[in-house]
């Protein structure tokens, strides 16, 4: 095989893309997610190509993440540097030493006025991401840094990043583990920072603050730890009944009980919603237990979730984790006024 040799080997046939590819895989040099994987390989390499890297470069700084190419943030601001139309890039943290450091990113482009992006923590924060586990923990600082820098350069050089987001804005958005149709024309949001599932048909609005001024539905009936989910079916309190059983939690170790029966997928569906959204809303019962509730009430009733229509399912899976979402925040601010931390 003979390759072609600029700043490096690069393939210029498809058989030699072929065995470079294969070379590679059975190298340890090479990232172990490329490891043992050609065909991914070349993929990686194409994508490289088109962006202005050489291969080796594609394969240290292009990632795919829940089936999708991404770049990291360095790499994303060399691409832009490199290109004759960047006139530069301006970053800083602003409001140092305060609760609320806001990252701030302004990208320059010939002959266009400068693109400003910001990204604060009050914005983690509303995205679930301030505190999460990993580099959120561990570099909070450079993580707010990465998405102003992201969405600037998105923004103001579409053209040079070809429509691929940073590496670290990737990670931080939920697996798509939803079934999807055979041909999927659902528009992508032109900022997918709010997305926390899967968009059905439309995607669902945006989840309201949960006020404190509804009594309990189904806490009052149980309150569990967080951790005592089922391994196996449980029993029902009462006789099997026709219809579709809709499960509530009992009391202490009392089993489950049938809190209603419905002849139709989305009437159970609609009722499931409005039983877990008056949960989450019980606001005179503690957040945590509420959402014990919450993932005890879906637990039992997860076998007939996967069953209800992709709409329906969405929308659970959708209203689920905002709930979760919003009184997780709950508690965390409940537990900062009592230590008295930020």
């Amino acid at each position: 095989m003979q390759l072609t040799t600029t700043k490096g080997f690069a393939p210029a046939t498809m058989g030699e893309a072929i065995e470079f590819s294969r070379m590679l895989s059975e190298s340890s040099m090479v990232p172990k997610a490329y490891q043992g994987k050609p065909q991914d390989i070349m993929v990686c390499v194409q994508w490289g190509y088109e962006l202005g890297l050489a291969p080796m470069q594609a394969l240290q700084n292009i990632a795919v993440i829940n089936g999708k190419p991404s770049v990291y943030g360095d790499a994303m601001a060399a691409l832009v540097q490199a290109s004759p139309v960047c006139e530069g890039i301006e970053e800083r943290i602003d409001n140092e030493g305060t609760v609320n450091p806001v990252a701030v990113c302004i990208a320059h482009r010939k002959g266009r006025k400068p693109v400003t992006a910001t990204f604060s923590v009050e914005d983690a924060k509303r995205a679930g991401l301030w505190g999460k586990q990993g580099p959120w923990q561990a570099y909070p600082k450079r993580m707010l840094q990465m998405r102003a820098r992201g969405f600037a350069l998105r923004d103001a050089f579409p053209d040079v990043l070809k429509g691929l987001i940073s590496a670290e804005e990737a990670q931080d958005y939920p697996e798509d583990t939803a079934p999807r149709p055979i041909k999927d024309v659902t528009p992508v949001p032109a900022n997918p920072l709010d997305m926390i599932a899967p968009p059905a048909a439309t995607t669902p609005p945006p989840a309201p603050e949960v006020p404190e001024d509804l009594e309990p539905i189904l806490v009052d009936e149980y309150v569990p730890d967080l951790d005592d989910a089922p391994e196996e079916p449980p029993e029902l309190a009462t006789a099997p009944v026709d219809g579709i059983p809709l499960l509530t939690p009992g009391k202490d170790d009392e089993p489950p009980k049938v809190h209603a029966t419905h002849q139709d997928l989305n009437a159970w569906a609609d009722q499931f919603i409005e039983l877990m959204d008056k949960t989450a809303r019980a606001g005179k019962v503690p957040p945590r237990q509420r959402m014990s509730v919450l993932k005890k009430f879906r637990d039992l009733n997860e076998s007939i979730i996967q069953k209800v229509d992709l709409g329906k399912k969405s929308e659970i899976v959708s209203m689920y984790g905002r709930r979760i979402r919003a009184l997780g925040a709950q508690l965390k601010d409940a537990t900062d006024a009592e230590t008295g931390t930020e």
